[in-house]
């Protein structure tokens, strides 16, 4: 049986600690490299900036000042303050696990065309969980000679409590979206939607398994290094798959509109779609707005369900108030049908 408050353990976990620390470190900071085209395009105006990016540039930046500090106060060797240095560490980086699923909130409201009976639960959710966040000083850390700065002790029911809440938040979100996604769509999904489904899918296991992971850990307690090693990998992991989603949707506009049928097929236009034979597209329609044009002289009527999807200074300016876009579409064979654009487009 492992004593693991021995002398010689905790060297062990401490030599551990600094070597994931480094590599970890290691992996954030290329992935941050890898990405700066994405903010370059904001500073040089070729990408319009609105308030979303806020919460993606200050989930980014938060980690990576936090990252910066844990390598502080991992290789420094001369004597600094370790407690002030570890707080900021702490919030720091809860902070940026909370902008994380700020983040993925962001998209699911507007899913739902903030709708007030989504919007409001998600925001009072927010709030819960940043009152964990902000909770204080969770991590006791103090300089020792020859070792530098340790940890000595955490408040690990805080932390559980907020690695288990940031759980079940992303899984709500996870269930508001894909209901809009899967249940709350009639006919055939759109590329977009795919989009959607596929990253917030991909964001909530890997943020889960994260979460759950330092969830074991704290609540196994086995040292005051051991109980706090893999809150960084949940942060660090929480973050690059949030800012991801939100890169991959962003850039996905520039890609040309994208028109799909009621029957779930789908493709792109590479040029603008004109036509006048068959299906007319507005290239400044926004916000969802279906058109369309058929002639029945040939004997043939090919009925689609046309979507644009709006160029990137345009992807923001969807409905705040939640109203629904609606056309009527006649066919001589369905009747009088009703499309409902109520889908609006996430505002990054």
């Amino acid at each position: 049986m492992v004593d693991w408050n021995s002398q010689a353990e905790l060297v062990v976990d401490s030599t551990v600690f600094l070597k994931f620390m480094h590599a970890l470190s290691g992996l954030y900071f290329w992935e941050v490299v890898t990405s700066l085209d994405f903010e370059w395009a904001f500073f040089t105006g070729k990408k319009r900036f609105h308030y979303p990016a806020v919460f993606y540039f200050l989930n980014r930046y938060c980690l990576f000042f936090t990252m910066i500090g844990i390598l502080i106060a991992l290789d420094t060797t001369t004597e600094i303050d370790c407690q002030a240095l570890y707080t900021f560490n702490q919030i720091m980086g809860q902070a940026s696990s909370g902008l994380a699923s700020i983040n993925l909130s962001i998209r699911t409201m507007a899913l739902w065309s903030h709708n007030r009976y989504i919007v409001i639960p998600i925001i009072v959710i927010i709030l819960g969980h940043w009152s964990l966040i902000l909770q204080g000083v969770l991590v006791k850390a103090s300089w020792v000679d020859g070792a530098g700065c340790l940890v000595t002790g955490s408040n690990n029911t805080i932390l559980a409590a907020t690695f288990i809440y940031s759980m079940c938040f992303d899984l709500i979100i996870l269930l508001l979206s894909m209901y809009k996604l899967v249940i709350g769509v009639k006919g055939g999904r759109s590329q977009l939607m795919g989009l959607l489904f596929k990253d917030g899918l991909v964001y909530f296991v890997i943020a889960f398994l994260a979460n759950l992971l330092a969830t074991v850990f704290i609540m196994l307690n086995l040292n005051a290094i051991m109980s706090v090693i893999f809150n960084v990998p949940a942060a660090i992991f929480s973050t690059i798959v949030a800012c991801r989603a939100v890169r991959r949707l962003t850039n996905f506009s520039q890609k040309g509109p994208e028109v799909f049928s009621s029957t779930g097929h789908s493709f792109r236009v590479a040029g603008p779609a004109t036509s006048a034979n068959t299906i007319g597209i507005s290239p400044v329609s926004a916000r969802g707005t279906i058109k369309h044009k058929s002639e029945l002289s040939n004997g043939v009527h090919v009925q689609m369900q046309t979507f644009t999807v709006a160029d990137e200074d345009r992807m923001s300016d969807y409905n705040s108030e939640g109203d629904t876009q609606k056309t009527r579409i006649q066919d001589p064979e369905m009747g009088d049908a009703e499309i409902s654009a109520e889908f609006k487009r996430p505002p990054y």
